[in-house]
């Protein structure tokens, strides 16, 4: 035994009639009739868990309570337990003939949240000047479970001879020395179960549910269905909120918004057309100036050309006289030389 586990205490995940019969797990053999009757029914498997009509409910949301006072009632319990959450079904178990309440009774509530939090919160408290005890549903969530009645359970008085551990109020105890596994086994007996090491001011947490892949597709679909309706929600409440508070607004302030909203309009629309048609006569002059450019440049090509004929005309005419009258000298020397 390690040093650190000295001052701890151990909780086991299944129930063991042996060891929960033993103050540290380290018994062997029954100590006494009770323990040895759970034996035989863990052994034979005579108890089914479920097999109570009574039981109703899921599991995972019920609450055990346990030392109540014998005047307390079904409403008096209902309200104390209602403190921690919304209660779902409440079983108080009474005697079956005489139907006097027998001290303990079955709290279901509507979430797995609210049911962890009066495990957590409603253990001690008082209820009718009694300090109740609260447990998780062991009957049906803890694997081997053995009730009392068949020789199992947890707690009770020494003097009953029917002393139990393993539980929250009465958890196992740090061994001394490390047990007998050999003998055990020699003897034919299983081995204790398997659980873990706590402080002794700590509290164990009950068996969390498995969610299956269709729960947490369930749950997705859920969060985003939420999260839709929440948009939704968020976006009508701003369009009220919008709705009033235009039409909060005073009628004169109104009116007086919408004339400079609409001079404001009527500016911009003015300034735009008068920008539209400033760029159309931009356009326009534009289109003339080329206009004019253009024909002024068809002249000044006719022109120049017109001159160049004329030139080119009295070159030609020039020319022409010019050899006319070479060839009339020409013509004179070659008689005058005859």
């Amino acid at each position: 035994m390690s040093g650190s586990k000295v001052n701890a205490v151990f909780y086991a995940e299944s129930y063991h009639p042996i060891q929960a019969g033993s103050i540290d797990g380290t018994d062997i053999l029954p100590h006494d009739n009770a323990v040895y009757r759970a034996q035989l029914c863990s052994s034979a498997g005579l108890y089914e868990p479920f097999g109570d009509p009574k039981v109703i409910g899921d599991p995972y949301c019920t609450v055990f309570v346990g030392r109540l006072s014998h005047s307390t009632t079904e409403d008096t319990l209902r309200k104390a337990m209602s403190k921690y959450g919304r209660v779902r079904n409440l079983r108080l178990v009474r005697h079956i003939v005489t139907g006097a309440s027998r001290g303990y009774a079955f709290v279901e509530y509507e979430t797995e949240r609210e049911m962890r939090r009066a495990y957590k919160d409603a253990h001690h408290s008082m209820i009718d000047d009694c300090e109740i005890m609260v447990d998780y549903n062991r009957q049906q969530l803890m694997p081997g479970w053995i009730p009392r009645r068949l020789g199992g359970g947890l707690g009770g008085k020494k003097e009953s001879g029917q002393l139990r551990f393993g539980g929250r109020e009465k958890p196992f105890r740090a061994p001394l020395r490390p047990i007998p596994f050999d003998d055990l086994k020699r003897l034919g007996i299983p081995p204790p179960p398997e659980g873990r090491y706590m402080s002794r001011f700590q509290d164990p947490s009950p068996p969390r549910k498995e969610r299956s892949s269709v729960d947490r597709e369930e749950s997705s679909h859920k969060s985003s269905r939420d999260g839709r309706e929440h948009t939704h929600k968020r976006s009508s409440v701003d369009g009220k909120e919008r709705y009033h508070s235009r039409s909060s607004v005073d009628p004169e302030e109104l009116s007086q918004r919408w004339s400079s909203v609409e001079r404001e309009e009527y500016h911009g629309k003015r300034t735009s057309m008068e920008r539209d048609d400033h760029s159309a006569n931009m356009r326009s002059t534009g289109r003339e100036e080329r206009h004019h450019k253009r024909s002024s440049s068809d002249r000044t090509r006719k022109r120049s050309s017109k001159d160049e004929d004329e030139r080119s005309h009295k070159r030609h005419k020039h020319s022409s006289h010019s050899r006319r009258h070479e060839r009339r000298s020409t013509s004179h020397e070659l008689s005058s030389d005859h």
